[in-house]
């Protein structure tokens, strides 16, 4: 654990950016707040390493799984043409993926997503029903 990490300690470090909506068995799940790609989410490891060949092969795995069921709720929610994985950390040291849906008819179709356009921000109720929609097609 690391008390600087947004992940690790959650709380207000975390809420500048994202909103949670669940844990899975290996990672906890966030919605991001920027929503230029409707359903973009975070999905972060439980546990603070940095890269992945700091994961055991079944902790690696595991987290694999959790990103791979995010991802598919977000296409049975949403229905985007395309989910894009983004894993950087190279200031943010904990191992999280940003799983950002791409729609063909809007904002930067074909191309690389920005990390935060800072364009699209939705009220608490609009915040709620997006997490609601990931969270039936999660299951939880």
């Amino acid at each position: 654990m690391d008390n600087n990490c947004a992940y690790c300690m959650e709380g207000s470090l975390v809420e500048q950016f994202g909103i949670k909506i669940c844990e899975l068995p290996a990672s906890k799940v966030y919605l991001f707040k920027e929503q230029s790609h409707k359903g973009r989410v975070i999905v972060a490891h439980k546990k603070h390493v940095g890269e992945l060949v700091e994961l055991s092969p079944e902790e690696r795995g595991a987290f694999f799984e959790d990103v791979a069921r995010v991802a598919s709720a977000i296409h049975a929610a949403f229905h985007p043409a395309k989910v894009n994985y983004g894993a950087y950390g190279d200031t943010g040291r904990h191992m999280h993926f940003h799983l950002v849906p791409k729609y063909t008819d809007e904002f930067e179709w074909a191309g690389t997503f920005a990390m935060n356009p800072d364009k699209v921000y939705l009220t608490e109720a609009e915040y709620a029903e997006v997490i609601a929609a990931i969270k039936k097609e999660l299951g939880v």
